[in-house]
């Protein structure tokens, strides 16, 4: 499976945002992840609608929309009508996770499940086959620039064996403290896809911090 690159642009320059979307579709990222945070599922306050559509007009990747907030299955189908190509939800953020994956299918989306830190991933194990990806947070989330927790690594192997024992093709994305220092143990642990902020949007070559991930990832 190849391994998959997302910068957050969370950690972009809001007030240049068209030239990191467009550093982005010139570099070897392959996906462009939104976070959205509502204040009240975590403590911070993203971007909303308007600030998506404006990314989507520009941008020539898929958009992974990481939805950080309560009742996710009220806004679904407008985060797909606005441009959204995979949108994940919290297992701790709505009550009925089978029929708000249902929800983001029946968009024509794809669907992911979130962990925070501390769920046990076997809460995973019935509803695995309706996922396209599960998404591991590394990280408290809420905010950026924050240190990958370790004890991600043998969250990534526990989750890897399950979908290896249901004969599953999800994907396993990292998001949080995703740098070249962790990026190759997390692929051997068993991780496919990679988020990435401040480590990206706060270093002085993008692209070439872009390409250093990817190719550490794949090599």
């Amino acid at each position: 499976m190849d391994k998959l690159i997302a910068p957050s642009i969370l950690a972009a320059d809001f007030g240049n945002l068209q030239r990191d979307i467009e550093m982005v579709n010139n570099s070897d990222a392959d996906w462009f992840h939104i976070d959205v945070m509502d204040g009240h599922f975590v403590p911070n306050i993203s971007y909303g609608m308007p600030v998506i559509q404006a990314i989507k007009k520009h941008a020539k990747k898929p958009l992974d929309v990481h939805l950080m907030i309560e009742k996710p299955e009220r806004y679904i189908e407008e985060f797909a009508k606005i441009g959204a190509d995979i949108i994940t939800v919290h297992y701790e953020s709505t009550v009925h996770l089978h029929r708000t994956l249902t929800q983001i299918e029946a968009t024509g989306c794809k669907a992911g499940v979130v962990l925070n830190l501390t769920t046990p991933i076997s809460v995973l194990e019935d509803i695995l086959p309706k996922c396209y990806m599960v998404l591991l947070m590394s990280i408290n989330p809420g905010f950026g620039g924050q240190k990958f927790e370790d004890i991600t690594y043998n969250r990534v192997k526990k989750l890897r064996k399950m979908i290896n024992d249901q004969g599953l093709s999800t994907r396993i994305e990292i998001d949080g403290g995703v740098s070249n220092k962790n990026i190759k143990a997390l692929v051997e642990a068993g991780a496919d896809t990679f988020v990435a902020g401040s480590y990206i949007f706060r270093s002085s070559n993008q692209i070439e911090t872009i390409r250093d991930l990817k190719e550490l990832a794949n090599s």
